[in-house]
């Protein structure tokens, strides 16, 4: 059983622990993802790429670090320890459920949101395309062995990653017909060499660590929970997952929704949301499951049809070509009734 690392302590002090890691990891995850990006980007822009390949591509994928850096982290534990992956998936579904659900929600009930007919043409029909894919894949291609067990399994993670190349080539070569959607270059902070080694560096070291702090503290959460509580272990891990963790690599995407409300401009909010959420599916999950297969158990089947849903959901909503505060009071509806599933599913050990 893992974690062991504080096995011998007691019990209050374990919990203490494992809660301290988790609020310590997802603080490392925010933090340094921000200080990454910015030595990336400003490295990028020493470089003479133009500004707009650098929003395409290191700010827009930054924005997802924090969910490639616990589903990486939880990936490669997995493999060490011939673990399922619940909170590797579920930190990626139920990343995409809050963005949907929670980020959006907020955003549509402080101030209305327009829909841009680019979003409407280009880039949810892509989500709703790499969604598709995700559930067809984990229902019916993921059946692992005899075992009764769904995986993610590493061809699937392959196409996912040929699709996230393909997607940002697509992007770049988008935006170049429209120049007019080109990010300011005075966006991107221009620093000193030194300065930009270490922003890349301490970025990257501090997300690597954050990672693992976050897998360390959900995972031990779960286990001393369900060893408590006499609660099956890996719906525990799942709860946490998709609630818990999610909600903690979603951040980046909440405060730049709420930033982008304040400043009148959240109709950027969708685009934002839509962007992190193919990342999420063809990057986090395609690099994860390359690396090592992600297998779960059968209750990800309704994870992936919330997915589904949510999705279908923002997508019937954006056509209406505003989503208003009654659209943000449902969608928030809809991850309360979400999570009070997940609750009674884990406490029920269905």
């Amino acid at each position: 059983m893992e974690p062991d690392l504080v096995n011998s302590w007691p019990m209050v002090l374990q919990i203490f622990a494992f809660i301290g890691a988790l609020i310590l990891g997802v603080f490392c995850l925010v933090k340094f993802c921000d200080i990454f990006v910015d030595g990336a980007s400003s490295l990028a822009k020493k470089a003479h790429i133009p500004p707009l390949i650098i929003g395409l591509t290191v700010v827009s994928i930054g924005t997802s670090c924090p969910e490639l850096a616990v589903s990486v982290s939880d990936s490669i534990s997995c493999l060490n320890n011939n673990t399922t992956a619940e909170i590797a998936i579920g930190n990626v579904l139920g990343s995409n459920i809050c963005n949907l659900l929670i980020v959006l929600g907020f955003s549509c009930v402080f101030v209305p949101m327009i829909v841009k007919k680019t979003v409407i043409k280009r880039d949810f029909p892509i989500l709703l395309l790499v969604t598709g894919l995700l559930i067809i894949f984990g229902i019916f291609f993921g059946i692992k062995n005899l075992t009764g067990d769904y995986a993610i399994v590493r061809w699937e993670g392959i196409i996912f990653v040929v699709i996230a190349i393909l997607y940002v080539m697509y992007l770049i070569f988008d935006a170049k017909r429209h120049p007019d959607q080109e990010i300011e270059e005075s966006e991107i902070k221009d620093m000193p060499g030194l300065k930009i080694f270490l922003f890349i560096v301490l970025g990257a070291a501090g997300v690597v660590l954050g990672g693992i702090l976050v897998v360390f503290g959900a995972k031990g959460i779960a286990y001393r929970s369900a060893s408590a509580m006499n609660l099956d272990e890996n719906l525990v891990k799942s709860l946490v997952g998709l609630t818990i963790v999610a909600v903690g690599t979603s951040l980046p995407e909440l405060v730049t929704s709420i930033v982008a409300a304040k400043k009148g401009q959240n109709e950027m909010a969708l685009g934002n949301v839509i962007g992190s959420n193919i990342f999420n599916i063809v990057l986090i999950l395609g690099i994860s499951s390359t690396i090592n297969p992600l297998t779960t158990g059968s209750a990800v089947i309704i994870d992936l049809i919330a997915v589904g849903v949510a999705t279908i959901t923002v997508f019937i909503f954006a056509l209406f070509g505003k989503l208003t505060r009654k659209h943000g009071i449902i969608l928030l509806l809809m991850y309360v009734a979400y999570v009070t599933y997940l609750i009674i599913r884990t406490i029920a050990g269905a």
